[in-house]
Order: C-alpha cells, then sequence, then structure tokens
C-alpha cells in the first residue's frame, strides 16, 4: 500500500529518445499490484512553476492505431509537440484509462451500440449498465509531487480533470486548450463531450448542440 505521505509504490527511470527528442521516462506504479503508467518529462521541472503538463488517458484504439472516432491520438502527439517546443513539461499517461475506466473490451462493446444503434458514448455506456467516467487522477497528482512540479499549466479541455487534480493538491495554475480538427468521424463523439459532459470545444463551431 501507498505510505502516508503518498509515496509510490515503484519507480524507475531512464533517458527515452523520441522523434521529438529526449525525455527523462519515468516509470511507476502507484500501488502495488496496480497499473503501471508512464511520465515523459522534458526539461527542468522540479520545484517548478508553471510547467506545461497533460494527464493522457491511455486509448489504444486511438493513441496506437490511430482511430477516428476519438481525437486521443491527435490530443497525444499535440501534447508532445507543445512540451518539445517548450522544452520543459511533462505528459502523464495513465493506463487502466481506456474508454474512462470501463476497460477494452467494454469499450468496443459501445461502440457497436453507437454504430447500429446510434447511441452517443455516454448512452452507450449506460446502456450496457456501465459507469459513464471512472478515471482516477490521484496517480497523476502523485507522480507529479514526486516529480517537484509546484503549479501546472494543464493541457486539457476538461474542467472536471482541473477540479480531479486541484483535489489531489496540484495547484491549476491555468488550463491551456488541446483541440483537435473535427471531422465526419469525430463530431458526434466531440459534441457529445461539450454538451453532455462539459468540456469546452470551440472547434465545433455551428455544431448544434443536443
Amino acid at each position: 500500500m501507498r505510505g502516508r505521505s503518498g509515496e509510490l509504490a515503484e519507480v524507475a527511470e531512464s533517458g527515452l529518445v523520441t522523434r521529438r527528442g529526449t525525455f527523462r521516462a519515468v516509470a511507476f506504479r502507484d500501488e502495488p499490484g496496480g497499473p503501471e503508467h508512464l511520465a515523459l518529462v522534458r526539461g527542468d521541472v522540479r520545484s517548478g512553476e508553471d510547467v506545461l503538463v497533460r494527464v493522457h488517458s491511455e486509448c489504444l484504439t486511438g493513441d496506437v492505431f490511430g482511430a477516428l472516432r476519438c481525437e486521443c491520438g491527435d490530443q497525444l502527439g499535440g501534447a508532445l509537440d507543445e512540451i518539445a517546443r517548450a522544452a520543459r513539461g511533462v505528459l502523464v499517461y495513465l493506463r487502466g484509462h481506456e474508454g474512462r475506466g470501463i476497460g477494452l473490451v467494454a469499450k468496443v462493446r459501445t461502440h457497436v451500440l453507437q454504430d447500429e444503434r446510434g447511441l452517443d458514448t455516454i448512452d452507450s455506456a449506460t446502456a450496457l449498465g456501465l459507469p459513464v467516467d471512472v478515471r482516477d487522477y490521484g496517480p497523476a497528482a502523485r507522480v507529479l509531487h514526486h516529480l517537484g512540479v509546484g503549479s501546472v499549466r494543464l493541457m486539457s479541455n476538461n474542467p472536471d480533470k482541473v477540479a480531479a487534480l486541484e483535489e489531489h493538491g496540484i495547484r491549476v495554475a491555468a488550463r491551456v486548450p488541446l483541440l483537435a480538427p473535427a471531422h465526419d468521424g469525430n463530431v458526434r463523439y466531440l459534441t457529445a463531450k461539450r454538451d453532455r459532459m462539459g468540456h469546452d470545444l470551440p472547434q465545433l463551431g455551428a455544431v448544434s448542440r443536443a
């Protein structure tokens, strides 16, 4: 179990050379037997204020295979680009967050309902008796504390993520939009996030509200 101070259960660090340059890879486990996560660190962030940070939920279909149903892959690449340009920042990749925490098999089952019955990302989950969002951002907060980050400029369109990090003791100095282009493949998904989950997505423009 985690100690009272919230320290991580396991941590391993190394350099990681990528097409965007070299990062410090901080692999960690928040609790024994829990998922392994990864933080990619650029520059000196210890005791840093207003560090550019992205807390990214695992999305195998979008991040790895480039699925167009969501904007996850675009956001992951865009966040890494911004951190590389700033030469200082952290991307926290949280595993176990697939489908907002329901898992890969259940997520694919929701896709069937979306395609065959026209349900949105929320109704397709609840139709299966699944929760809409059970993600835990505590591990991200704890690794940021471990890295010595003082406050963050959070790359996110989700005000709830700001609140979740602040509940875990991370001061969010600003929320930085991380917008992906809307297109035929993702517009229904983005519209549901805007209209039903409160995400700030101005790129949808004149797309009508549900």
